[in-house]
Formats: C-alpha cells, structure tokens, sequence
C-alpha cells in the first residue's frame, strides 16, 4: 500500500485549546505517522498514511476540532515521503513573526468542575484548576506561540505528577500549558486589609469566607482575570456599604450565581440567555427582574432598574467559591469608581483596603487584567447586543481576511477606550479599557499598546486616531508615530462607527447603496461641532454625510454630558416653565441663558437627546455614571404596544430631523397627563420612524444602525418591527455599538482606502 506524506496547516484560534493533544489522539486512532506542532501561523502537522486514510484523517481533524478552537483556514499539501515511525508532539519552532490569532480566556469547563469536588481526585479544593479546554490563556501571555514559558504559570515548575499527565496522551491534560495541582502549584491565602494571615488551607478556606460574607464583610477576591470586589448581594445594608466605600451610588452591581439552577429559581431564564451565561466566555447577562423579588436581593443592587447583570463562575477559584454558599453575591470589579480592574497585590491592597475588609490573593502574576464582558439580549426579538467586550472575546476579532498594506494600529476613541493592532494577516481588538481621562486607564492603554508591539515583534508603520484634538488616545497617538517616524491619519469618530458595522458585515464591496445611521454622545465633526445623531451613504466605496437631527447649544463642555439637565436646558423653548426652575436655582438659569446668547458651539448628539427627555420626564437630572439617563428611561418601560405608540416628527425630505420639535411632542404629552412609560415608547416610536423616514427619502433598503445609542434594546426591537421584510437591518454582534468598536472602525476605515 502505497503512502501519502502531506502537510497539513491550520489557522485561526488553534493554540492553547487543546488541538495537538487532540491530533495527537486522532493520529493514534487512524494509524497516521508524523508530527504536529505550533508554529507562527498557527499549527502544522506532517502526516503520513495511504491517501485513504490521510484524507479521513484530514477531514476528521476539521469537523472534530476541540470545541473551544476556531479555524479560520486549513489547507493540505503533499510533500517528499519523510518515513516517520511514529506520531509526536514536537517543540515549537519560532523562526519568524508571529501570523496567528491569540487565545482568550475560557471558562471553567464541566470536567474540571467535578474533580475540584472530588475528594479522591488530586485537584479537590484547588482553585487553579484548568485542563487543555478551560482556564486563563490572554490573562497571562507574555508571548506566542502559547507554550507555558511564553506565560507567567512558567513560574510555576510542574511536579511529578503534573508532568506525568503532560505526557500522557489518554491525559486531558496532555500538553496542558497551565496545568498545576495544589503540590506545585498557585498559591492562595486569606488576609485582613491589614495583612494580617487569616488562612492558607484550601480546604478550609472557602467556608471561612461564606462566614464573613454571612457577618456582613467586604472581601476582595483575585480572580484569575483581576480583582472582584464581592458581598452577600442579599445584605442591604452591606450592598449600601460597598456604594459608599466605591463611591458608586447608583451604578447596578453584577450578580455572581452559585448555579444556573439557583439562578433559575429566581428568576426567568430564556434559552438564548441560557446558552449566553453558560458559553465557554462566561459573560455577564442583563436579565430582566422578572419574578416578584421575594428578598433574593437587596434593592441596592440594582437601585431603580427593572433588570439585573448575572453571571456563573469562570473559574475554578470562583467555582469554588460558589460552592461553599447557596446565595448570590455582588460581584463588581476591584477597583476604585472610574480607574481600571485592579491586579497587583499591593497594589490592590493599597487601593482597596479602605473598601474591602478581606483579600482572597494568589501569586499568579495577570499580564492582561480584564474586565467582565457584558451582554443583553432584546426581549422581542432577542436581538444580541455586547455592551462590554473584555474577558472571554479579547483579544481576538473574527472577521475574514483583510488585505493589509500597512501594519496598522488604531488608538480607538477616548470615553470606551480599545486599541486595534494589525500586523499581520489578522485583526486584533484589545478589551475593553475604560475612560482615560483616568490616568490609571491611561496607563493601562499605553502599557496594552506596548504589550501588543512587544508581543508581536512588529511596530506599526501607520498609526490611527480620532480627529478629535483632546482625545487623550489621539494625543497619544501623534505621540507614537512621532516617535516612531510613521504616517499618522486622523480618522472622523461616526465615520469609524460606520466602518466598524461595514466591517462587521462584510459590506464594503457591496453592490447597493447601505444608509449608516451612527447615533451617539459626541463625536468631533468635519465641521467642528459635536455630532452624534448622522445619516451617511455608503456606495461604491464612498461614505457621504446625507443628513442629521438639528443642531442646538452644547452648553459648558463636558458637563453637559454629566448633566442631562443642561441638554433639556438647551433643547426647550422657554427657559421660564416650570420644570426648568424646578432644577436650576434663578441664578444657574442666568448663567446658562448668557451662555446660550453667546454659545457658538452645537451639536446633533442623540444622546443628548435622551438626556433631555430622561430630564423633562423627573427620571434623571444628574448622571452618577456614564449613560445612566438614557438606561433609566429605557427602564421605565415594561411590556409596550406598538400599535398605541405615536409619531412626535416625521421625516419624507432631505430636511433635518427637528430635534426641538422632539421635545415639545414629549412636553406636550407630559402637560396632557399621558403615562411617562408611553411618552418613553412614543419618543422611540419616533427615533425608530426617523431612521426608515430618511431610508425612505434617499431610497436606501439596506440600514446599518451604530453608536451607543443602539444599545437601547427596546429601539433595535421597534425597528425590528417596523423593517419587517421590507428593509435588512444590520447591528453590531462582535463588537459594542459604543466607542469600543471605533478602533476597528478606524483600521477599516483606513484599509478600505475611505478617505
């Protein structure tokens, strides 16, 4: 019987997910010879067998793959007869730059759950417990290809017995990168905000702390991604506490469940959100508060919501944690209100003390700290919109192959800061970091900058920014390429918004026109005003401004973005109703009066928009965090009919949106008595009529809806309803509609040569 000697080449998410041990089996299994290793563009294995084999052998490798890998091409070549005697796992080879994508975070999977529960099983009660499917992977990569000496568990050396699993090919933890027990492994420990050694014993560890979350105390648990700052969610008066400490007064707080049947004991599970909490991600889920409370938690969770963000454990630690209590607890990121996700010890210790009472610490070093990635799903439609792509997703974004003819590095926007980075034949999207006017967040996004160039060996010859001058990424940005001797382009914000959800959708050689509907708080515009309610044609590789809602006052800076008193301030006609004197003193209104005579600056922002009517409606006058108007007016909507719902302005020319118009249709219904649920549902009823009203003028079928105002689920439900099949609708699914995609927007932007 003659042999076949082929090469076979796999690319995409392929390394840290188990696939060489995984051929290595499947090599056995069909008596195939050769090797299989990681390389810089993936992974590669020689195999040789009679051309029968080898093609079974081939096609079982491609619809068998591990379930957490993602491959994104494979192809198969025949090479010179090598004569092999058996199948290996060999060393990988890095001989040239690194052409592949990385490996995100994975939950805790079901296999390693049971053993962390066995009391006959090596790893009962360790909380660093992880196999070939499960476990940290971008937390702690130094460099590529993911070999444990590229990661900080290389300073962990394997025991015996761990290195016995490593070698045995029937193992789950064969060629386990982060594989450890409780002999050789993380270490783990209970201190006060003191110092003071409470514990050490993981087997006695995790019911010392349901104890202290029984007392009522605050503790600071390391978790394999960053800190948490955890409480017993059912203790108003410790959630209240913890608001104080964080300076978080309204804020909702993630929920961590101990298990899904738990969850579902409280409250109604769908099937999609189900399959969301449950995915090898591990995200946090915006559910609806749906049954009748009944005191499974404090009001202070969640203060003036009707929903709430849950989660299962993505750790063994946090599994582990969950098992030794059968209630819910506040689960929200170790840091202080505005900087980012704590991940040093001292540091943490330093920080959070005067917040936590205890500290659950390792001494696992976290190269990539990350937030939990948060996702809500429409109720109607079930519409999937991630509002926080970090732990799970980053930093990894699956799109098909762009051709590249820069190494690109995109500085992303300033208010949800990400940073892009192509320098190969992949796109990489860092997670989220936060606002950077907070200086530790700047300090993060430079170090993220750094940490991809550095992992790479690759710096950017073309550096991306937003046009807005005060960005503290764009000043960064002139910084680098400066620095470095490269072009620098200057890319407008709803135009990277636009390019993000082209990208998304595989829409930049379209046929047909697509209008861009790029809705949002602000953005620096062409003209020089603040943007953020914009139409735009994209045909032919051309993206035109056809439209916008109406300018008015953008009134004291960035406080007015604090401040959704000030946008109704701008948008209503007379400054002497009563609702204006309710909410300023006589002397804030002088002063903004004289500002408006004066003002020279305007904007079209949506967003502000629905500060002005969350305002006019006594929902909110002053944001404690970011979005909260426009999340509360949502939120006062329960069940809602369509049909009910009425048009406040219409569009059917090339007009601009009358955006005062807007809000005397709302301060009408509200002088009439109307419910404010319904005057809710009217004013969306409109923005959702406005967006097919514009489509309808320039004959456009083809909508694409970005910006952060589409992360309003009972808007993308209402245009959903309104399309039918008259129009296709495009959303944003791998990225946020917020400012975490602009980086993305930017490279595409760019690469699609849209100037």
């Amino acid at each position: 019987m003659a042999l076949q000697t082929v090469k076979i080449i796999l690319s995409g998410q392929v390394q840290g997910v188990g696939f060489r041990p995984f051929v290595f089996n499947l090599a056995e299994e069909f008596k195939v010879k050769g090797t299989v290793s990681n390389n810089e563009e993936g992974l590669i294995i020689f195999a040789e067998a009679s051309q029968k084999i080898i093609a079974s052998f081939y096609n079982a490798i491609i619809d068998r793959a591990p379930k957490v890998s993602k491959i994104n091409s494979h192809n198969i070549s025949e090479i010179v007869c090598h004569n092999f005697n058996d199948f290996k796992i060999i060393p990988s080879k890095s001989d040239s730059r690194l052409n592949l994508q990385l490996t995100p975070d994975f939950g805790i999977c079901n296999a390693c759950k049971q053993e962390i529960i066995d009391p006959n099983n090596i790893r009962y009660k360790y909380p660093f417990t992880t196999c070939v499917h499960c476990g940290p992977r971008w937390a702690i990569t130094k460099t590529f290809p993911f070999e444990r000496h590229h990661t900080s568990m290389d300073e962990f050396e394997m025991c015996q017995r761990c290195k016995t699993e490593y070698n045995n090919p029937r193992n789950r933890r064969f060629h386990s990168q982060t594989n450890s027990c409780d002999t050789c492994g993380i270490q783990l420990k209970l201190i006060d905000k003191n110092s003071k050694l409470i514990s050490k014993d993981n087997s006695s560890i995790f019911k010392s702390i349901r104890e202290l979350f029984l007392e009522g105390q605050i503790i600071s648990v390391k978790n394999t991604s960053g800190y948490l700052l955890c409480c017993d969610a059912r203790n108003e008066s410790v959630v209240q506490k913890l608001r104080n400490k964080k300076n978080r007064p309204e804020k909702p707080f993630a929920l961590l469940y101990p298990t899904l049947e738990k969850l579902k004991d409280h409250y109604d599970i769908k099937h999609d959100i189900e399959k969301e909490i449950t995915s090898v991600e591990r995200p946090i889920v915006i559910i609806p508060n749906s049954k009748s409370n009944n005191g499974h938690i404090a009001k202070s969770v969640a203060p003036g919501l009707n929903q709430l963000g849950v989660m299962l454990p993505n750790s063994a630690l946090l599994q582990l944690m969950a098992n030794e209590i059968d209630f819910p607890i506040v689960a929200t990121s170790g840091n202080v209100s505005g900087s980012p996700i704590l991940s040093h010890n001292s540091e943490a210790l330093e920080r959070l003390s005067p917040i936590a009472d205890y500290f659950l610490q390792h001494n696992l070093d976290i190269e990539h700290p990350q937030d939990d990635s948060v996702i809500k799903f429409s109720s109607n439609f079930n519409l999937r919109v991630l509002f926080r792509r970090s732990r799970g997703f980053a930093p990894n974004y699956y799109s098909q192959k762009t051709v590249n003819k820069a190494k690109v590095m995109a500085m992303g926007a300033h208010l949800k800061s990400s940073i892009g980075f192509m320098p190969n034949d992949y796109i990489y999207i860092s997670q989220y970091l936060g606002h950077l006017e907070n200086y530790g967040v700047y300090e993060r996004f430079v170090n993220e900058v750094s940490g991809f160039i550095s992992i790479f060996q690759q710096q950017p010859n073309v550096v991306l920014v937003d046009k807005h001058p005060s960005y503290q990424s764009t000043i960064y940005g002139k910084e680098l390429a400066k620095s470095l001797g490269v072009e620098l382009y200057e890319i407008q914000h709803h135009r990277a918004h636009f390019s993000s959800l082209l990208s998304e959708h595989s829409l930049f050689n379209t046929s047909s026109e697509i209008l861009g509907v790029v809705w949002d708080g602000t953005g620096y515009g062409d003209d020089k005003q603040i943007w953020g309610g914009e139409f735009f044609k994209y045909y032919q590789g051309k993206m035109q401004r056809i439209n916008y809602f109406d300018y008015f006052d953008w009134l004291a800076g960035d406080k007015m973005a604090k401040e959704p008193r000030l946008s109704l301030f701008s948008l209503i006609e007379d400054e002497k109703t009563p609702c204006i004197s309710r909410k300023f003193t006589p002397d804030e209104i002088v002063i903004y009066e004289q500002l408006k005579k004066k003002n020279r600056l305007k904007t079209s922002s949506v967003g502000r928009l629905f500060d002005a009517v969350a305002s006019l409606l006594d929902i909110c006058d002053i944001n404690t965090y970011e979005g909260e108007a426009a999340i509360k007016l949502e939120n006062t909507i329960g069940d809602y009919d369509m049909s009910k719902c009425k048009r406040y302005v219409s569009v059917s020319s090339n007009a601009h949106v009358p955006t005062k118009a807007i809000i005397k249709g709302v301060q009408s219904d509200l002088e009439k008595g109307v419910k404010k649920s319904q005057i809710i549902c009217n004013f969306l009823f409109t923005l959702a009529n406005i967006v097919l009203g514009v489509a309808n003028h320039y004959e456009i079928k083809r909508i694409a809806c970005t910006g952060g105002v589409f992360q309003n689920t009972v808007l993308l439900d209402m245009l959903k309803e309104l399309a039918g099949t008259d129009y296709e609708l495009f959303f944003n699914c791998n990225l946020s509609p917020n400012d975490e995609n602009i980086s993305l927007g930017q490279m595409m932007y760019y690469l699609n040569g849209l100037d």
